[in-house]
């Protein structure tokens, strides 16, 4: 299939998702997913950010009561749409559309960041005279696979109709991951403060983009090019050796070398987006008790868990059946479980910044207080971006039918539950439990096939060598 081919049946497949959005947001309650608890948490919920608002007109302050815990930012921006209606349109139309057309800039932040992933990857293994081993889907191009699961996943799309604002916080982080891809730094710096600032754990995000800016986009294992360059890894001498000695050399050079100057620049930009966002903040909530009342009902919610509604995660279950004894050790215990896997990770995949930005996020959305299905979507996407890589990754076919079957179930089971009282906690908590051990095979599985897949690499620059001596 051409290229052109290729690009042509992409857009027919991204607008084709963009008008199944279009269609679905003019029956959001038919649908009721603004009431599912895997689609709206405490954080994410429309409604709770309506109320919240309307106690901000009311002179009252928005934190009253335990309705909202968001931004008061986001409140600004998204509390004047949520009261303005359309004659002859569903209720909150215009948030939808704005949540649709964050899905759309989403997929193409993403396909952009496989691009240039893609291309950083290739020229390395040029370099490294492994251009066998740089292979691209017959069907699309890696970038463009990952945009569409993106659009596509049903995670996404019942995030984007059921009136959550996890298009907003996904997007925060995309931007991030995007202006690192491409060095923009202020806007790097921009997305990773608004992700902090949003939903908090986005914070360990920093890692990954720090090794974005210093060493670049995804490169095979470091040690190769010092191999190379060390001549325990040489190509041919007969091979193209006087054309590609230069960018050879180049690209070792800059697989190697830390660019301290980016990520300087990176902690400056941070600092001043930071200070404008406190801010904003400061003078949004000065009159309802500051930034101390702020951080105490959003950052503090968080932490503290207080709200034990029922969510596709395993916290509120836990809370509300342990001792209030051993509830701050168990909630310092979960917190700290997800900071003990950042730095060993981060040594281990410190080439592969964009993939260790993936693990991250599957990490926190499995261990966060009040995860959805919005947090699955995008590291969904994101690990769509390795198809290459990932071709080998074993039980597939078995994750794929667990996530349809927790999926399904899922809404069996609180059905049960809640509205037939068949059932009890236990029968929800079950989904609950499978879908977290499943994004624990999840990332076991892809973080182990990344790694077979730089072994693989190591391997063959080693047979080439021995090769080229005989």
């Amino acid at each position: 299939m051409s290229e052109k081919m290729k690009l042509g049946k992409f857009w027919i497949w991204g607008a084709a998702s963009l008008i199944f959005r279009l269609v679905l947001i003019y029956f959001p309650n038919n649908l009721n997913l603004a009431s599912r608890p895997e689609v709206s948490t405490p954080i994410t919920s429309l409604r709770r950010l309506a109320e919240g608002y309307w106690l901000k007109q009311a002179s009252l302050s928005p934190y009253a009561g335990s309705m909202y815990h968001g931004s008061p930012l986001l409140l600004s921006v998204l509390g004047p749409l949520t009261v303005k209606r359309i004659e002859g349109q569903p209720n909150d139309i215009l948030c939808s559309l704005v949540f649709v057309i964050a899905d759309v800039v989403n997929a193409m932040l993403i396909r952009v960041i496989g691009q240039n992933l893609q291309t950083s990857y290739n020229l390395r293994l040029k370099s490294l005279g492994l251009d066998s081993v740089s292979k691209c889907s017959a069907i699309l191009p890696s970038q463009d696979i990952a945009a569409l699961i993106y659009l596509w996943n049903p995670f996404t799309i019942v995030a984007c109709v059921g009136l959550s604002t996890s298009p907003i916080e996904n997007m925060a982080v995309i931007l991030s991951l995007y202006g690192a891809c491409t060095c923009r730094v202020p806007l790097a710096a921009f997305g990773w403060v608004m992700a902090t600032h949003l939903s908090l754990y986005p914070m360990i995000l920093i890692i990954p983009v720090v090794l974005l800016l210093g060493y670049g986009p995804e490169t095979p294992p470091r040690k190769l090019f010092m191999r190379r360059k060390d001549g325990k890894v040489e190509d041919s001498p007969l091979s193209h050796q006087s054309c590609q000695e230069g960018q050879a050399m180049e690209q070792q050079d800059l697989a190697n070398i830390f660019s301290w100057r980016l990520v300087v620049k990176f902690l400056v930009w941070s600092l001043i987006w930071s200070g404008y966002v406190l801010v904003l903040c400061g003078l949004s909530v000065k009159h309802y008790g500051g930034l101390h009342e702020m951080f105490k009902r959003t950052y503090g919610f968080i932490l503290t868990v207080p709200d034990l509604s029922p969510n596709i995660g395993v916290l509120w279950y836990f809370f509300a059946e342990v001792f209030d004894f051993f509830r701050n050790f168990f909630l310092i215990v979960f917190h700290m479980n997800i900071l003990f896997m950042i730095f060993p990770l981060a040594i281990r995949l410190n080439h592969r910044p964009c993939f260790l930005a993936f693990v991250y996020i599957a990490i926190s959305s499995m261990l966060k207080s009040y995860p959805s299905v919005g947090d699955s979507a995008l590291y969904l996407g994101l690990l769509g971006l390795f198809v290459n890589e990932l071709a080998d990754m074993q039980f597939s076919f078995f994750l794929f039918c667990v996530y349809v079957g927790v999926s399904l179930l899922s809404s069996v089971m609180h059905n049960l539950w809640i509205w037939r009282g068949t059932g009890n906690a236990n029968f929800y908590f079950a989904t609950a439990m499978a879908y977290a051990c499943l994004q624990i095979i999840l990332v076991v599985e892809s973080v182990s096939a990344m790694l077979n897949h730089d072994r693989k690499l190591t391997k063959l620059s080693i047979a080439k060598h021995q090769d080229s001596k005989s």
